[in-house]
């Protein structure tokens, strides 16, 4: 018996197979359709059959592909006529998405299926209007032949100078209808004919099935030593990172994100290339502990102490669960064709980034103790999600998932394993080495940190030393500029000293000592203020010397008093050029006490993660709970919607209660119009239970639960037959 139409067909299914519906296609879920006239209407819908498409893997668009070069309605015998014996098994899994659904014995592809599919599926070309006679091949001249090799695997369509002097060889399959003329200059191939030299399958080769994994193999006890490297390093430049932008923040560009001069100067400041600052910068940025402030600062916010103040281990999940769900890709940053992408900019966002990442790291776990090839996982993954596949995003994934510490040596390490499977315990917190809470000054004006510091000690360290290299032990190097800037922090020099005694298990050097006496008793000697800017010394001859210095001559000083030079220049510019020509400015206010920069300096404003392009995906915490509810609604929007009179019941207040009554004594269904508080009246299919103090109890077919409705809202009573 033959079905009337899509929704017809969803009718006659169980409620297993519209929950099952719901599972693989998550976006019919939101909102829950009313009936099944409205699921269907949704299932059929572009956008829901697109994303319904991207979900499918390659095999699967072989064969639905396949389907739709067949005449509607078609049998399982014709669709494996023209494909291979394993799309029997693949149409029944259509047939669960709602990709095909059943004519009596047949199939059908729902109608805007067919146009997203398109006109030449496969590269064949439209049917043709005539019957095509195959016995003339035999005689097929040689050049005809050729044109027919071309056009038989697609494109189907071939361009002619003149149709009316097409020449010998396309005149002649013209003649013979293998070719057939769509206007002045263009031919095409029939369906029928690429069919027939095609053997009678769509597809030259189907794939039913993806590459076999070929990876190196890595033993799991390196994988964690790597990937517990990998997990502090990336921690460290976290921290790194934003405390460099505390004291020197990058200004964004006006197009929004970091320009190439900041992210190159963090990079050298890290010691690591631009790509990994750029997906360190953009991880911070997506847990709001970095914001661009109104005065476009990029700078670190309240937030980055709240998570400074976490375990590593809460840290280090907090940052990767935000990697794995976002849709911005950090790849992308640096130049694309003539065209500049800026980390923390506007355009880094991709569809479908999200889903790519999780199926990569779901390969990995699959494969475990193996380092993959990446041409051969490119492969794997191309296949399982040929819609949204991107070679360069699975380069870019693996990248990131090293950096991140979810591997090592390209395998999936114990701590990712356990962040994959929703562990409460990742086993971060106990690999990572302790923090010690001293260091080892040298004679040669460096100190070496024998593991990962303290957070007082390394925030206080960190503003008196430049980091020379990094590793399990950090070396860090003392100099006229480091000390500078820790008294411009706030610091004396004695504070400095005192700190280095106390925190160091070695003697300070003399000479760091001599070093730290000498700038902060030039630091402050010449001060710079507010005129437009002004520069005032006690020291007559310095102030003569910069006047002079061919280096400042682009501030154009005047001397205003013995003792003080103006400009015209802004006084942060005129502190920076100063600097570079290795004077020590210090800064003072308009009553002339000097002004030290904050200790730690936040944004403004509040974080703002940047947006994510969300992806439908099955509600895994309470998929069942949820799709039972749904099914349940559906069934009863269906039941309504058969049986609800055509305007909302209308008894009497006396018929309504002899009603209610009546009803809960057959145990009966019934449905009423009810008020809601905004005076809105609605009809509600329920199994009265009893009434109590003007309160009616019933379960509400809607929900399944037992509601109490009031009798005075009750607009009236009708059977629900």
């Amino acid at each position: 018996m033959s079905v009337n139409s899509f929704a017809d067909e969803l009718r006659a299914r169980s409620d297993e197979s519209i929950a099952h519906l719901f599972a693989v296609r998550p976006d019919l879920l939101s909102p829950v359709p009313t009936d099944l006239s409205a699921l269907s209407a949704r299932a059929n819908s572009t956008p829901s059959l697109m994303r319904a498409l991207e979900s499918l893997n390659k095999f699967q668009i072989e064969v639905l592909t396949s389907a739709s070069t067949l005449t509607q309605p078609f049998s399982k015998s014709e669709l494996l006529s023209v494909s291979v014996p394993e799309a029997g098994e693949e149409l029944l899994r259509l047939w669960a998405a709602a990709l095909v659904y059943k004519d009596g014995t047949k199939y059908r592809l729902p109608g805007n299926l067919g146009q997203l599919i398109g006109d030449e599926p496969a590269g064949l070309g439209p049917k043709s209007l005539k019957k095509i006679d195959f016995k003339s091949l035999k005689d097929l001249p040689s050049d005809s032949a050729a044109v027919l090799e071309r056009l038989t695997w697609g494109p189907p369509r071939g361009q002619v100078g003149n149709i009316k002097a097409p020449g010998t060889a396309i005149g002649w399959l013209i003649e013979h209808d293998y070719l057939a003329v769509m206007d002045s200059k263009t031919v095409v191939l029939p369906r029928e004919v690429g069919m027939h030299l095609r053997g009678g399958k769509v597809f030259k080769e189907y794939s039913p099935q993806a590459n076999s994994f070929v990876g190196t193999a890595r033993k799991q006890k390196d994988i964690d030593r790597a990937a517990i490297a990998n997990i502090s390093n990336f921690l460290r430049w976290c921290e790194e990172l934003a405390h460099n932008w505390s004291d020197e923040p990058p200004i964004a560009l006006r197009s929004g994100g970091l320009g190439i001069r900041d992210l190159k100067r963090s990079a050298d400041h890290l010691g690591i290339d631009e790509n990994c600052v750029a997906f360190v910068a953009e991880v911070l940025y997506l847990g709001g502990l970095i914001v661009i402030d109104p005065d476009d600062q990029i700078l670190p916010t309240n937030s980055f102490d709240i998570w400074m103040s976490r375990s590593l281990e809460e840290r280090w999940s907090s940052l990767v669960n935000l990697w794995l769900e976002t849709s911005r890709v950090s790849g992308l940053a640096g130049k694309i064709g003539e065209k500049n992408i800026a980390p923390l900019g506007p355009e880094l966002d991709r569809a479908g980034i999200a889903s790519m990442r999780k199926v990569t790291l779901n390969i990995l776990a699959e494969n475990l103790e193996s380092d993959p090839a990446i041409k051969n996982l490119q492969e794997i993954i191309a296949w399982q999600m040929p819609q949204r596949f991107n070679a360069e995003y699975i380069e870019w994934t693996l990248r990131e998932a090293e950096w991140l510490g979810l591997t090592g040596q390209g395998a999936l390490s114990e701590f990712g394993i356990a962040f994959l499977n929703g562990s409460d315990d990742l086993g971060v917190e106990r690999a990572l080495p302790k923090p010690v809470d001293h260091i080892l000054i040298q004679a040669d004006n460096s100190a070496i940190a024998p593991g990962p510091l303290t957070v007082e000690l390394a925030n206080m360290i960190g503003t008196i030393a430049d980091i020379e290299s990094r590793g399990g032990a950090s070396v860090y190097r003392f100099s006229e500029s480091s000390i500078r800037r820790g008294l411009d922090h706030g610091q004396t020099g004695e504070q400095i000293k005192d700190f280095l005694k106390k925190t160091s298990k070695t003697p300070v050097p003399q000479p760091l000592e001599y070093l730290i006496n000498d700038v902060a008793k030039r630091h402050g000697r010449l001060r710079v203020g507010m005129a437009q800017t002004y520069i005032r010394c006690e020291d007559e001859g310095l102030l003569t010397q910069i006047l002079h210095d061919k280096k400042l001559e682009s501030l154009r000083f005047r001397k205003l008093a013995p003792q003080v030079l103006v400009c015209d220049f802004e006084t942060g510019d005129v502190i920076a050029t100063l600097r570079e020509a290795n004077y020590l400015p210090a800064a003072e206010n308009a009553s002339g006490i000097l002004i030290s920069a904050p200790a730690i300096r936040r944004a403004k404003s509040r974080p703002k993660p940047p947006r994510v392009i969300s992806e439908t995906s099955a509600p895994y915490s309470q998929s069942e709970i949820i799709i039972k509810a749904a099914v349940r609604t559906l069934r009863t929007g269906e039941k309504a919607s058969s049986h609800k009179p055509r305007e909302v019941p209308r008894t009497t207040a006396n018929e309504t209660l002899d009603l209610l009554h009546q009803y809960i004594e057959e145990q009966a269904s019934l449905t009423i119009g009810y008020a809601d508080t905004n005076g809105g009246v609605s009809n509600r299919l329920i199994d009265p239970i009893s009434i109590s103090l003007g309160t009616l109890i019933a379960r509400d077919h809607a929900t399944g639960e037992m509601q109490s409705f009031r009798i005075p809202r009750i607009t009236g009573v009708s059977p629900a037959k």
